[in-house]
């Protein structure tokens, strides 16, 4: 939230929904959209809230080719937020599975709302995306 805006409202007048003391406090949104604003940490949320997966096969879920290396700052990201469980069994090689946790499961609603939202929206957003792009786009002429 930037400076000013202090508040979110519903339809509903005089019903906030965040409210902050100050602008600098952001009510903790920014560390909520930094972490489910990547790309990648939807789409482990999406997975997990499926059930348990071993690290290759979360890898192999995930839509859009993750690299090992970036997967494996995702989950940690969101092991140290508390969203996911990391469990390391003592096998040779070691044996790694992930999960989300209560807190991980509780968001999965939102995430659903969020796509529930986007697919419902998708014609509208095309639609103005081709009527601001007819509207903004130079015509061409040829000499």
């Amino acid at each position: 939230m930037s400076a000013g805006h202090i508040a979110v409202t519903t339809p509903v007048p005089d019903e906030p929904v965040i409210v902050c003391e100050t602008p600098q406090d952001e009510c903790g949104v920014r560390d909520v959209l930094d972490r489910l604003g990547d790309k990648w940490s939807v789409y482990v949320v999406v997975e997990l809230a499926s059930g348990i997966r071993r690290f290759k096969e979360l890898q192999r879920a995930i839509p859009g080719s993750i690299s090992q290396r970036m997967l494996t700052l995702t989950v940690r990201r969101l092991e140290r937020d508390g969203l996911v469980k990391r469990t390391v069994y003592p096998t040779v090689p070691p044996q790694v599975e992930y999960e989300l946790t209560e807190m991980g499961h509780s968001l999965t609603h939102l995430v659903k709302a969020l796509a529930d939202w986007s697919i419902a929206h998708r014609p509208a957003i095309a639609a103005s995306h081709a009527a601001w792009d007819a509207a903004h786009t130079e015509p061409t002429t040829t000499a």
